[in-house]
């Protein structure tokens, strides 16, 4: 195991003691005040806290014109992307609209046939379909060319995303809380989070017009479990604003109160639905959901968590398993392809990771670019064929580097190189010409050594420091396990030196100890881990409610260790 850094967080020592006086126990008082947390408002996850939609850019323009297609019953047609945010988007969009009058039908783009996001055929393929609005989600922000070509087959379009802009806006009504001159206080929404803020206006605007008389005015709650597996499944920051989103959803899960679909996706994953946390809709839920979109057709997905029947929702969460399955497969057989490349390549010297075989498959890019990024700790670029010469990648990075930015630089320097691109700052992705790929991971080489910090690259493990032996128990792991972490808002883990006292081998290349600090000791696993551990080590260490044979006890889950004796 390579030495890697620990560092303690800082802690905000008067936000810490301000939320002592207002009755915060100490242990949360220090963590909450490690994450930005100043005051214990900020911990409210009731929907009452939510941020109002009316400083969303283009909202009243937006429910205005859905309000519209309602009362004249235009077929909307809504163009979604094809991950899980756009995925659960797409079915918030239907289910929503549906329950307030409108006529819906959608469309998801193959990322093998038609690309990312509404493009001119994807407009050309609407007009076919009869539609009069086209309402995207999670997607439009670059859409320029396709929203110009709607327009001239008569479609008006309405953009619901959350991806950045590029310098031009395609010209049409936009919500994003990212586009210039919005004033939303939170511009971490998710592409799903977006549209269940334009459904609040929407139902608000129909409201205040009388509009449901004839329909019943919905209860917009009653969709926070797609809210919740689109944010989680999508890493968004999880400030305030998508906590509360999260933490709601989360709660319906938990109470059985679910899409049908995301209920059979539960099942499936095996993962026990009234202890549902954010870790099983990253980890479990969302990766079944997202494989349609990575191997197959994201209309499965979609159709999964649109169906209303149970049957039929457990036989197409089967169907997503199963292409989870295949997902994994052809995701080890291209890391290990890769690892055997990057054997030939000091890997220590370079400040970025590019990778690409003409057999790899364009669906499992992002996922293989993850892998290479925490083994290497450097931004990883893995690209795959497309069609016609061009090469579609999918990056990740550490954070030291913006991705995003570092592309947008490498396009201004050498123009000819990215075709386009498009993303955040932990993920992005671009399509280059095969021919332009030694070009590309010259360039990218470059602007990736002007742009991070020789520190950056070590390895950095951020915990919260030592925890007190009083707290090295199951109550504490069922606690944490209550609350929402995520994204910029990190599960804790802690620091401590403890003494092994037993170890054995589990699995295939895993360990199990029992470890002692002071008077307290704990089981702890040590996953890939494939050497004998010394008698003392220092560990990163999180604290886990782990169920076996329905009982719950304390584990420890190592994240990293070194000897210390």
């Amino acid at each position: 195991m390579k030495p890697a850094c620990i560092v303690t967080r800082p802690v905000d020592t008067h936000a810490e003691q301000t939320l002592l006086t207002q009755g915060v126990e100490p242990l949360l008082a220090r963590l909450y005040a490690t994450r930005a947390i100043k005051n214990k408002l900020e911990t409210e996850s009731s929907l009452s806290a939510l941020l109002p939609f009316h400083s969303l850019k283009n909202i009243h323009a937006a429910s205005e014109r859905l309000a519209q297609a309602i009362t004249q019953q235009e077929k909307i047609l809504i163009v979604a992307d094809y991950d899980a945010d756009g995925a659960t988007a797409c079915a918030l969009a239907m289910r929503g609209l549906q329950a307030m009058g409108a006529i819906t039908d959608f469309f998801v783009p193959n990322r093998f046939e038609h690309g990312y996001g509404l493009t001119a055929e994807i407009a050309e393929l609407a007009a076919q379909a009869g539609a009069d609005l086209l309402l995207t989600v999670d997607n439009g922000i670059a859409s320029v060319d396709g929203v110009q070509r709607a327009h001239q087959l008569g479609m008006d379009v309405l953009i619901t995303d959350h991806h950045l802009p590029a310098e031009q806006l395609p010209e049409c009504i936009i919500v994003n809380p990212n586009q210039p001159g919005d004033e939303f206080p939170s511009k971490a929404l998710a592409g799903v989070g977006v549209m269940f803020y334009v459904l609040m206006a929407l139902r608000h605007h129909l409201r205040q017009h009388n509009q449901f008389s004839q329909v019943p005015e919905p209860n917009l709650a009653q969709w926070l479990d797609l809210v919740a597996l689109g944010t989680v499944a999508d890493v968004v920051p999880l400030d305030q604003n998508n906590r509360i989103l999260v933490a709601q959803g989360l709660k319906r899960m938990r109470a059985d109160k679910m899409q049908p679909g995301i209920r059979a996706l539960f099942q499936v994953a095996k993962r026990k639905i009234h202890q549902a946390q954010a870790f099983d809709l990253g980890f479990a839920i969302g990766p079944r959901l997202n494989a349609a979109g990575r191997l197959d057709d994201m209309s499965l997905g979609i159709a999964c968590l649109l169906s209303d029947d149970i049957h039929n929702a457990a036989n197409l969460a089967e169907q997503l398993n199963d292409l989870n399955q295949e997902r994994r497969q052809i995701q080890r057989s291209m890391q290990d392809e890769a690892n055997l490349q990057l054997a030939d390549i000091n890997t220590e010297s370079s400040f970025s990771i590019v990778a690409y075989h003409n057999s790899w498959h364009q669906g499992v890019t992002g996922i293989v670019a993850g892998r290479l990024r925490e083994t290497f700790h450097r931004p990883s670029i893995v690209f795959a064929q497309a069609e016609n010469g061009i090469l579609r990648g999918s990056g990740r990075s550490i954070s030291g580097l913006h991705l995003r930015d570092a592309l947008d630089m490498v396009s201004k320097r050498q123009p000819e190189i990215i075709q386009k691109f498009g993303g955040h700052a932990m993920a992005a992705g671009l399509s280059i010409a095969e021919t332009q790929l030694p070009a590309f991971r010259r360039e990218f080489e470059t602007v990736c050594r002007q742009l991070i910090q020789p520190a950056d690259l070590n390895q950095t493990y951020q915990t919260d420091g030592s925890l007190e032996p009083q707290h090295l128990n199951l109550a504490t792991a069922q606690q944490l396990a209550a609350l929402v972490w995520g994204q910029s808002f990190p599960p804790p883990s802690f620091c401590d030196e403890f003494n092994v006292v037993s170890q054995q081998i589990v699995g295939i290349g895993h360990v199990k100890a029992v470890l002692r600090k002071s008077n307290c000791e704990c089981e702890a696993m040590f996953f890939r881990c494939n050497v004998t551990l010394p008698e003392r080590i220092r560990v990163v260490y999180r604290l886990i409610a782990n169920e076996w044979r329905q009982q719950l006890e304390l584990q420890l889950y190592a994240d990293y260790w070194e000897n210390c004796t």
